[in-house]
């Protein structure tokens, strides 16, 4: 299960995505997540999600390895579909007891559960194809115009990337712990979900403690090599606009634009 967590991981390819400027891929998700939210119509969800389909195939990312994430989340996504199909008042259509599932339920339920898978597949392509590097100069140099309101963007823009980086460490971390326990008798298998649940705590403290030598390595590799943040720090690889760059630019804009319109239209 913890293997199955694909969000902060990086697949490396050579796919026209993956050569992308890091800030085409944070507006173009930023887009696309927001797009999810401006509409919804069975029409627009089947277009973004061929659209989604699309920029798969053309990232060279096996579709299994990309689904397999939606494995971490299945019970967030099977609390929220639970929420809203019994939850929500409106035509009965189905009912047991004083459970009652009615017509706007199923709709919000099965828009719930497509929004969520979207959102966690389409923020799983931007870390996929993009390096932890590339992903803090993204951010450094879209949220630049802040720097003139004193806010440290490149102090925030290592902490995500840092963060993001450590899912995968703290997942196979997690996962060398569990072991070892397993090895010692510890039962993380069996019983139900509370009892399993119960049986991740004593995972807790090793993990929280790993997790704090690891930053406490990091701080001391960083003050070592004489890092004191962004200011004056020059590149290896700049960023630059290419003319593929601007091509995704104005196809993402062709697809919001189409988006918007079915929330207008009706579609």
């Amino acid at each position: 299960m913890l293997r199955d967590i694909t969000i902060g991981q990086y697949y490396p390819s050579d796919s026209l995505i993956h050569r992308l400027d890091p800030r085409v891929k944070l507006a173009s998700t930023m887009l696309f997540l927001i797009s999810l939210f401006i509409t919804g119509s069975i029409a627009a969800y089947i277009f973004a999600g061929l659209v989604l389909l699309l920029v798969i195939r053309i990232s060279r990312i096996p579709v299994k390895f990309i689904v397999k994430g939606l494995k971490a989340v299945f019970i967030l996504l099977l609390i929220s579909v639970s929420f809203n199909l019994f939850l929500t008042p409106g035509e009965v259509i189905f009912k047991l007891g004083f459970l009652h599932i009615t017509r706007e339920g199923v709709r919000i339920a099965v828009f719930m559960a497509v929004r969520l898978i979207y959102l966690i597949i389409g923020s799983s392509l931007m870390t996929l194809t993009t390096t932890p590097n590339e992903l803090t100069d993204g951010l450094e140099k879209s949220l630049g115009f802040l720097n003139k309101a004193h806010i440290p963007v490149h102090e925030i823009a290592m902490m995500m990337s840092i963060a993001l980086r450590f899912i995968p460490i703290l997942i196979e971390e997690t996962d060398k712990i569990m072991k070892a326990q397993m090895a010692r008798g510890a039962d993380f298998d069996t019983g139900g979900l509370m009892d399993r649940a119960k049986a991740m705590v004593p995972l807790l403290v090793p993990l929280f403690l790993s997790a704090f030598r690891r930053a406490a390595d990091l701080a001391q590799a960083m003050e070592a090599r004489c890092y004191h943040g962004g200011e004056g720090r020059t590149k290896l690889k700049p960023l630059r606009y290419k003319r593929r760059d601007y091509i995704a630019y104005f196809t993402v804009a062709i697809y919001f634009i189409i988006m918007l319109s079915t929330r207008f239209i009706g579609i």
